[in-house]
C-alpha cells in the first residue's frame, strides 16, 4: 500500500511538472497548442483513433493527451467511444461548416497575388478550370508600364499557355510533357497562346487536396526570357504552396508530393 502511494506521488509529480512548464513556452498558450495538435492528428480517413495513436501522432505524454481530450470532450470537439477510442465531435463539424460558409477564396488569393507581383515585378493571375477551358478569376496588374493584359472571365484554352498546361497536368492528363510538369511542379511557356507573351505557373490545391487551379505571372517575352522565367519559378511555387496550405490545411496522405518541392 505504501509502495503504491509512493508510485502515485511520483506519477503526480511528473504530471505537475509537465503542467507547470505548459505556460512557459513562448509563442502562445501551450495547452491550446497541444489541444489543437490532438484535433489535427485526425486525418481525412480516420473515423476514430486510440489514445496511444493520438499520443504518438501529437508527440504528447499520455496523461497530458488524456486530460486535454477530456477537456475537448466537454465542449463537444471530441467524443470517446464505448471501446475507449476517440472520434471528432459535432462541435468540430460545426466549426468547419461555419468556416466554409464564411470563406471567400478571393480574400486569400488576391493578397497572395499582390505579394507575388511585388516579388517579381510582373502581373499575377489565378486560373480555374471550367469544363474544357480555363478562366481567370483573380488578377493583379504589375507595376511595369508595359505589361500583359488578360481580361478576367475570358474563356481560354487549356492546352495553350502554362496556366492551362499546369491544370491539365495535375488533373491527370497523360503524356510526357504533363508527366514532366507533375514531377517538377511548374511550367513555363513563351509565345504559346499569345505571341510575345511569357508565363510561368504552378498548381494550387483546395479542400481535401484536390486541384483548385493554377497561379501564374505573365509579361512581355523580351522581359521574361527562359532564364528569368526559371528564376521566377521558385517564387511561383512558394506562393502556390502557401496558398494551397491556406486553402487545404495541413499535410495529409492526400497531399501531392509536388507541394513544397523544388526541382530547378
Amino acid at each position: 500500500m505504501q509502495r503504491n502511494n509512493v508510485q502515485e506521488k511520483k506519477t503526480s509529480g511528473s504530471v505537475d511538472a509537465e503542467v507547470a512548464t505548459e505556460g512557459q513556452e513562448s509563442g502562445g498558450v501551450t495547452a491550446v497548442k497541444r489541444a489543437l495538435q490532438l484535433l489535427e492528428a485526425f486525418g481525412m480517413q480516420d473515423q476514430r483513433l486510440s489514445l496511444a495513436e493520438l499520443t504518438r501522432r501529437s508527440g504528447q505524454h499520455k496523461t497530458t493527451a488524456l486530460r486535454l481530450l477530456r477537456t475537448l470532450a466537454h465542449s463537444g470537439y471530441v467524443v470517446q467511444r464505448e471501446d475507449g477510442e476517440w472520434r471528432l465531435g459535432p462541435a468540430a463539424g460545426w466549426l468547419g461548416a461555419r468556416y466554409q460558409a464564411a470563406f471567400d477564396v478571393n480574400n486569400v488569393v488576391e493578397p497572395m497575388l499582390r505579394e507575388l507581383t511585388q516579388a517579381t515585378g510582373e502581373s499575377a493571375a489565378f486560373y480555374v478550370r471550367e469544363g474544357n477551358i480555363r478562366t481567370c478569376i483573380v488578377r493583379v496588374e504589375g507595376p511595369q508600364p508595359i505589361r500583359h493584359h488578360a481580361r478576367m472571365g475570358s474563356a481560354l484554352p487549356l492546352d495553350k499557355g502554362s496556366p492551362g498546361r499546369v491544370i491539365l497536368a495535375f488533373s491527370g492528363e497523360p503524356g510526357a510533357l504533363y508527366e514532366e510538369i507533375r514531377q517538377r511542379g511548374y511550367h513555363f511557356s513563351i509565345g504559346e497562346r499569345e505571341e510575345g507573351v511569357a508565363t510561368v505557373s504552378a498548381p494550387v490545391f483546395g479542400l481535401n487536396w484536390r486541384l483548385l487551379g493554377s497561379v501564374c505571372i505573365s509579361g512581355p517575352a523580351d522581359r521574361l526570357p527562359k532564364n528569368k522565367l526559371l528564376r521566377h519559378a521558385k517564387t511561383i511555387i512558394k506562393a502556390a504552396n502557401q496558398l494551397s496550405y491556406a486553402l487545404a490545411g495541413s499535410s495529409t496522405p492526400q497531399t501531392p508530393k509536388v507541394v513544397s518541392a523544388w526541382h530547378p
